[in-house]
């Protein structure tokens, strides 16, 4: 979805993996959608899994069409879409046009890359930090592949 130039509703653009979706995923984006106000229109970019991998150095654990439709189904979420195959920070945000961009409480590097983007090119986005949810044993889907590991 790219904006309407003229509406007031706003497109709130966010991303991740969502391997093992849990209650940490949810909270970032209930709290994602509250950031561009009423009638805010949340769209979720959800990597590749060749991206999952070069980043984390190990592949999902579920595969990129499951973790894209698992989270279009949350009750938040408006569309969720897959992340392109070469990821092009500058492309992304040029052709989806977001009004606010949220990043999770341990995304500093991604908020800069997106800061720098937004300058380099003009565009007038909103980055919005979403803070932490209140901890629990498992609020990381690493945590709960060990504990389903026994590690």
């Amino acid at each position: 979805m790219k904006k309407s130039t003229n509406s007031t509703r706003k497109l709130v653009l966010a991303s991740g993996v969502f391997d093992l979706v849990h209650y940490g995923h949810v909270y970032f984006l209930e709290e994602a959608k509250k950031a561009g106000g009423k009638d805010a229109h949340l769209l979720v970019v959800v990597a590749r899994d060749k991206t999952v991998e070069k980043l984390k150095g190990k592949p999902p654990i579920l595969q990129e069409e499951q973790r894209r439709a698992i989270v279009a189904s949350l009750k938040p979420v408006d569309e969720a879409i897959l992340g392109r195959e070469e990821f092009n920070m500058n492309e992304e945000l040029r052709q989806i046009a977001p009004d606010i961009v949220v990043v999770g409480y341990d995304q500093l590097q991604i908020e800069k890359q997106v800061l720098s983007v937004a300058k380099s090119e003009d565009l007038n986005i909103k980055v919005v930090r979403i803070g932490k949810f209140v901890a629990s044993e498992l609020d990381s889907s690493s945590k709960i592949r060990s504990k389903i590991l026994g590690q």
